[in-house]
């Protein structure tokens, strides 16, 4: 039970900061990127943010490949 608490608040933790990352993302612009597919049409939206997600893509994986480089 004690690993089963401990894996939930690493859980909750990691949201909270992926809550935090895509907050400031929004404030800085990030989802309304040149690239970005928007469609608008009388009813109907169309989003696709491509250039968005190339660029969290690479972060993520420059962050990844430092924190578990062996």
């Amino acid at each position: 039970m004690e690993s089963l608490g401990r894996t939930m608040m690493m859980m909750g933790i990691l949201l909270i900061v992926i809550g935090g990352i895509v907050f400031l993302g929004s404030k800085l612009g990030l989802g309304r990127l040149p690239g970005d597919i928007y469609y608008k049409k009388e009813n109907f939206t169309f989003y696709f943010p491509v250039m968005t997600s190339i660029i969290a893509s690479i972060v993520l994986t420059v962050l990844l490949n430092l924190l578990f480089r062996r």
